[in-house]
């Protein structure tokens, strides 16, 4: 086990079974191709062949492919084809800071293998004896990774709200963080990944924040998503998340990134050069 392996198992794929997803000439995701033959019978909205699942060329504006598209995913949802629904309108887009040229159901964006956005943020205090860090331990109920050690707050980035709204947002779910003190949070970057999955293909930009808390202050989940709250000093979250697999995948790679900029990863690392390329390189 080591670092490197937490970050290896998050860029594993296989795009041999997979075919590009386009709108108009442009790629914007890749379709496996067991889900590639559910859309074939929805072919006044996605064109598939055997080389490509293309958005209907006469779906000519934002509006229009995304109000179809929508249709489709809602029913291959009810069918039970695509596994969850979130209610959460994200974008097709090529990058964060591009137009998008229509939106989907969150629930679809691994089965369209679409670049997905997130946040994640460490929710720190230094003590006396170092920096500690508050660890989530996912809700036994939630149907992917339950159980598993997460960042203190973390969440998906949907349409029509800015990181920081967000950040506040999901501060105020996950753990009754008060707004004002959300709001010092500091953007740490980004980390990224690409990781084929059971549902397809899971691409994703995570944007990172620091919080620096008082030590008396003790989250408290408010949307039933964490089942607790830990505070442990940071190499013990070097120890768990070099040594074993407790932490929720991309979890890890939050971790790393943490521990480099906190100095107990450096140069010197015999895999510091690949960890550091899979991290902060953008794989698509």
């Amino acid at each position: 086990m080591s670092y490197l392996e937490r970050i290896e198992n998050c860029n594993r794929y296989d795009l041999s079974r997979f075919r590009p997803f386009t709108v108009g000439e442009r790629r914007f995701g890749w379709v496996r191709d067991d889900f590639a033959a559910k859309l074939r019978e929805f072919d006044k909205v996605f064109k598939v062949s055997d080389s490509a699942v293309a958005i209907a060329a006469d779906l000519d504006s934002y509006e229009a492919r995304s109000s179809a598209a929508h249709e489709v995913i809602a029913e291959l949802h009810a069918r039970g084809d695509i596994d969850t629904w979130v209610n959460e309108p994200y974008p097709v887009t090529g990058a964060f800071d591009e137009e998008p040229v229509m939106e989907v159901e969150r629930s679809s964006i691994l089965y369209l293998g679409l670049p997905g956005f997130g946040i994640h943020m460490n929710g720190l205090v230094q003590t006396d004896e170092g920096i500690h860090v508050w660890i989530g331990t996912r809700s036994r109920e939630k149907p992917f990774f339950p159980g598993m050690l997460d960042q203190m707050v973390a969440g998906g980035q949907p349409l029509r709200i800015s990181l920081e709204d967000n950040l506040v947002k999901e501060c105020a779910e996950e753990a009754n963080i008060p707004e004002a003190l959300a709001r010092t949070a500091q953007p740490r970057g980004t980390v990224h990944y690409m990781q084929e999955c059971s549902r397809g293909l899971d691409i994703s930009t995570i944007f990172l924040y620091d919080l620096w808390l008082p030590e008396d202050f003790e989250p408290e989940n408010t949307d039933g998503e964490v089942e607790s709250f830990a505070l442990i000093p940071l190499d013990e979250v070097a120890r768990l998340t070099n040594d074993t697999t407790l932490f929720k995948d991309n979890c890890n790679l939050v971790n790393v990134d943490l521990l480099i900029r906190s100095g107990l990863i450096t140069a010197d690392h015999a895999d510091f050069q690949k960890m550091t390329d899979l991290l902060y390189t953008v794989p698509y």
